[in-house]
């Protein structure tokens, strides 16, 4: 009895080995990936849908988002406004990737804060560019108006942008740190 057992199983044993060789099994997994997807809609008002029971739900009635060639918004580069804040990200990855502290004002232990304004049109193409409060130091200020002109020209608006100008506020604090 114990050697038909053994024999039985070394001979399941050997023919499982050839089934693997001949159709191998891969064990390994592939990561999943997961995507999150959020569906936009307009508000429905009830008043509205009682009487229209044919409504076309595959093209809703949404109101027209182009931009008017007036239309304007100013912003800030930390806006927190879902339409802007991911593009306001894009353009301070931008310009933080161009600006640098300059060297002699490095040496010379200059530092301040200064306040610039630029507009951007729908292209994203560099309109203007102010200062709207000076670091103190012309140096400083001038870096910070070379990172702001050199990241130019930015990318085009997002939909979520819908104004055909856009002001962005950004703020440029020069400090040394003690080593």
């Amino acid at each position: 009895m114990r050697i038909s057992l053994i024999l039985s199983l070394v001979c399941h044993l050997g023919i499982v080995l050839v089934v693997q060789r001949a159709f191998p099994l891969h064990w390994t997994f592939a990561s999943s990936r997961a995507y999150r997807v959020e569906l936009i809609r307009p508000p429905v008002d009830p008043s509205q849908t009682e009487g229209q029971a044919d409504t076309n739900l595959a093209k809703p009635n949404l109101p027209s988002q182009k931009p008017e060639e007036d239309s304007e918004e100013t912003i800030s580069l930390d806006t927190s406004d879902k339409r802007y804040a991911s593009y306001a990200g894009i353009i301070k990855g931008r310009i933080t990737a161009h600006w640098h502290y300059p060297s002699a004002a490095r040496e010379n232990l200059l530092e301040g804060k200064l306040l610039l304004l630029f507009s951007l049109n729908r292209k994203g193409a560099l309109l203007g560019l102010r200062i709207l409060e000076s670091s103190g130091s012309t140096l400083l200020d001038r870096e910070a108006m070379r990172a702001v002109r050199s990241a130019a020209p930015y990318p085009p608006f997002p939909g979520s942008v819908t104004v055909a100008k856009l002001h962005v506020k950004a703020q440029f604090d020069y400090k040394l740190a003690a080593q």
